[in-house]
């Protein structure tokens, strides 16, 4: 059975989740082709399903090993739910390795066991899990003309997942979680602040928090200028697609920091803005447009792991 036939219903879903919970990704979908388009929306969908699961069933370690059962009978072909099936056809068809999905799954483990950071490399290894792997994912869907931009990719999606709890360090303390590095709050003098959790954020962490943001942030940059790097190896549209998802998640890090850090308020892009930046990425695909004559585009044969991502 064809991707085709088994995504036709479920990619409609899926265009619907994505739109309801990322305005950011959904708009940059849009300027994807339509077959691509719903491939990646698919995998998105997996990936908040799973994500969904965890946070709001409370599922612990039962909705792990659930979504892992899940997982294989997707792949083995021998899912019932609908989207669970779209999903298995796309890895099938894109030859997606199994071991992304299980990383993400391995991320929320992390989460349900209340995993709190000591160092920025343990910071890493959770930001590859919940979003490195999701940028390799795409890779799939998109097709590339140089396996190693896998590596920018992997960047690309850590840098995202940095932005994400750098704008979240308020919500996520109201829900028990702190993923700021002890490391990094103690230089500033709050080592020790996951021993709070539970209370009201002190006053006095306020200005370590705000510092140890300053340097997630920059740090984001140095992974976004990787992922950059690896644009010129995605199609056409894919690489417009992602240059403006990167632009809109960057320009959420400056706004926290226009923001003066304030915890209580959720940075949001306005919507002008975003159409501002996708116009910026037409732009600057349209220069890098005669580059991409003439070349092949395949599925990634080089598989990542961990332990191959460059720190930055």
């Amino acid at each position: 059975m064809t991707v085709a036939l088994v995504a036709a219903a479920p990619a409609l879903v899926a265009r619907q989740v994505i739109a309801q919970h990322s305005k950011s990704f959904a708009l940059a979908s849009r300027l994807l082709g339509p077959r691509v388009r719903d491939q990646a929306a698919v995998i998105y969908t997996w990936c908040r399903r799973a994500d969904d699961a965890v946070d709001e069933d409370h599922g612990g370690h039962a909705a792990i090993e659930l979504l892992d059962r899940e997982l294989a009978s997707a792949y083995e072909d021998r899912a019932v739910d609908p989207v669970l099936a779209a999903f298995g056809a796309v890895a099938r068809e894109r030859e997606l390795p199994i071991l992304y999905p299980r990383e993400l799954l391995a991320g929320m483990a992390m989460d349900v066991e209340g995993v709190t950071y000591g160092t920025l490399e343990q910071l890493i290894t959770y930001a590859w899990r919940v979003a490195g792997v999701v940028g390799l994912m795409m890779t799939h869907v998109f097709g590339l003309s140089d396996d190693d931009a896998v590596i920018h990719a992997a960047h690309l999606g850590i840098a995202m997942q940095l932005t994400n709890i750098c704008r979240d360090v308020g919500e996520d303390w109201q829900r028990g979680r702190l993923y700021l590095p002890d490391e990094l709050l103690a230089q500033y003098g709050a080592g020790g602040l996951a021993n709070e959790l539970g209370k009201p954020l002190p006053a006095s962490a306020r200005t370590p928090v705000a510092a140890t943001m300053t340097e997630l942030l920059a740090l984001a940059d140095r992974y976004y200028r990787s992922g950059d790097r690896g644009v010129a190896a995605l199609p056409w549209r894919a690489g417009l697609a992602v240059r403006a998802a990167r632009r809109v998640y960057s320009a959420i890090g400056r706004k926290i920091a226009r923001d003066g850090f304030e915890l209580g308020r959720r940075a949001v892009v306005p919507g002008r803005t975003k159409l501002a930046l996708v116009a910026t990425s037409f732009a600057r695909s349209t220069l890098a447009a005669p580059r991409h004559l003439g070349q092949r585009y395949h599925i990634p044969r080089r598989t990542l792991e961990l332990g191959d991502v460059p720190r930055l």
